[in-house]
């Protein structure tokens, strides 16, 4: 069964402290536990997909949110590590960089389908935040007829609904929380 790993919105205005809507701390600590699971999703031969927030600066997103990961910008580039991670990695055929305009990875994005044609059952997600694109992300897995598991140790929020939307993605969409 074909596997992969979703990374969602690891950029610079999610997880530094100077992003403009920044989970902090609790993302930058997530980092190495990401970089392990790319490392061995590559190994067993799966798909790294990174999927990032990429927004116009008059995006609809900006009237409930500050701007944030306006394409071509500092806040939209990959956090430390992870920038280092998929600039070694990004020729590599299972390293792919999906752009999206909605909290849900696999809105207007082709991502299901080319997942699909690699032979993918089986979706791996972490990122930021748990609460919003995790959540919505694992929804959209469920409605792709993808399983999902969930890294806990892999996830972060700015917000203390994390457990609970753990729980929900659990039971709403049969998510495995790891």
């Amino acid at each position: 069964m074909g596997e992969a790993l979703l990374i969602v919105d690891m950029s610079n205005d999610f997880v530094h402290d100077e992003g403009t809507l920044t989970v902090g701390k609790p993302g930058q600590a997530i980092v190495p536990y990401i970089l392990s699971l790319a490392d061995r999703m590559l190994a067993s031969g799966g798909v790294v997909a990174i999927c990032m927030d990429e927004h116009d600066p008059d995006d609809r997103h900006f009237r409930d949110w500050p701007p944030h990961n306006v394409r071509g910008t500092w806040g939209q580039q990959m956090y430390g590590d992870l920038a280092a991670w998929y600039e070694r990695h990004k020729e590599h055929p299972d390293v792919w960089y999906v752009p999206k305009r909605s909290y849900n990875a696999f809105y207007a994005t082709g991502l299901g389908e080319r997942l699909r044609e690699r032979g993918v059952h089986r979706v791996h997600v972490c990122g930021v935040c748990t609460d919003i694109c995790d959540f919505l992300t694992v929804a959209g897995a469920y409605d792709e007829g993808f399983h999902a598991v969930v890294h806990r140790q892999g996830c972060a929020t700015f917000t203390d609904l994390g457990d609970i939307f753990l729980e929900h993605m659990r039971r709403l969409f049969h998510a495995e929380i790891a």
